[in-house]
């Protein structure tokens, strides 16, 4: 005899839940991330909701999640990271009820769903069309109503929304954008996935009085966050 369709329902729905349970016990808190607001986030957002549907069964996996279907788009920025990364990211930047968060490198909208749990409202900026009316979607289905999405390139269109307590690259870049400090308030601070493969380090620059103090509490790597360039090289 099969069961009702209201009890399979439940079932998966609990499968899911013990699922990210396990995501975020066994992956993410041994990354050192214990702040409460972030790991209760962790736990009640459905991250599920956020993977491509070719890639469903990886929604809880410790790996990049292609956002395109096609062979390139990890290695061009279009993915999800590792869900210990944003995660930690989060963590380390023990945001505050009343903050504006700026995030660059919308993607699925993952990202920006976690920090708006923990802020007062995040504008995001994805420089792909079709994958920001994705996350635009996949947003009002999380009933993120404090996210703003805009399509932009982040690494010099003008940013009109600022200034910002905090700026989120969600991707690696060669070098801290300064240009990007400008919209940051004093007390502010930008994070950011800093150099080259094989080894990168999270760089966390904070501005006060004019004057900008700069930490790399972790070493990690991400696929570069797109219409960030490399260095810049000196020819002869």
């Amino acid at each position: 005899m099969s069961l009702p369709l209201n009890s399979l329902i439940d079932d998966t729905q609990d499968t899911l839940a013990h699922t990210r349970y396990n995501m975020v016990e066994q992956q993410i808190r041994p990354w050192n991330v214990k702040d409460a607001a972030v790991l209760d986030a962790l736990h009640t957002l459905r991250r599920e909701d956020f993977v491509p549907p070719a890639h469903y069964q990886k929604a809880f996996m410790d790996t990049e999640i292609p956002l395109r279907d096609d062979a390139f788009a990890v290695e061009r920025g279009q993915c999800m990271l590792a869900p210990k990364i944003d995660a930690r990211i989060a963590n380390d930047l023990q945001l505050q009820p009343h903050e504006r968060v700026l995030e660059i490198g919308t993607g699925s909208g993952y990202m920006a769903a976690l920090l708006s749990r923990l802020c007062q409202d995040v504008t995001t900026l994805e420089i792909d069309a079709e994958l920001a009316e994705t996350a635009r979607e996949n947003l009002a289905t999380a009933e993120c109503h404090n996210v703003t999405v805009r399509v932009a390139d982040g690494s010099k269109d003008a940013l009109n929304d600022g200034p910002f307590d905090v700026i989120v690259l969600s991707g690696s870049v060669a070098e801290v954008p300064t240009h990007l400090l400008a919209h940051l308030k004093d007390g502010g601070r930008l994070i950011a996935i800093v150099g080259e493969q094989p080894m990168m380090r999270v760089t966390i620059v904070q501005k006060n009085g004019g004057q900008t103090t700069t930490t790399t509490p972790w070493d990690t790597v991400a696929p570069r966050l797109q219409g960030f360039a490399g260095k810049s090289k000196f020819v002869f």
